[in-house]
């Protein structure tokens, strides 16, 4: 599994729709709308590397409304969620 972080700008009038339409591209885990420099960060799952030049140049990036991307490839994921479900043994809370 591959994740890309993809930072976004967006015109500011269309961010939600943006988002909106981001949220519904497959390979996109999660949309976030954030403060900074940009005005949005995707989460992009993809199985293998060279499906990213499918899902992000190839979708996100045409997108109406985005004006610019920045790509960020994860070489790890470290994730308190992930390490409570490797952790647990199915017993109940008390």
């Amino acid at each position: 599994m591959v994740t890309a972080i993809v930072l976004i700008k967006a015109e500011i009038a269309r961010i939600p729709e943006v988002a909106e339409v981001i949220a519904q591209i497959p390979a996109v885990s999660e949309v976030y709308s954030i403060t900074g420099d940009y005005d949005l960060v995707a989460i992009v799952r993809v199985r293998a590397h060279d499906e990213l030049a499918d899902v992000i140049p190839g979708g996100l990036n045409k997108v109406p409304g985005i004006t610019a991307t920045q790509t960020h490839i994860a070489f790890r994921t470290y994730s308190r969620h992930d390490l409570e479900a490797a952790f647990s043994i199915g017993l109940a809370d008390a």
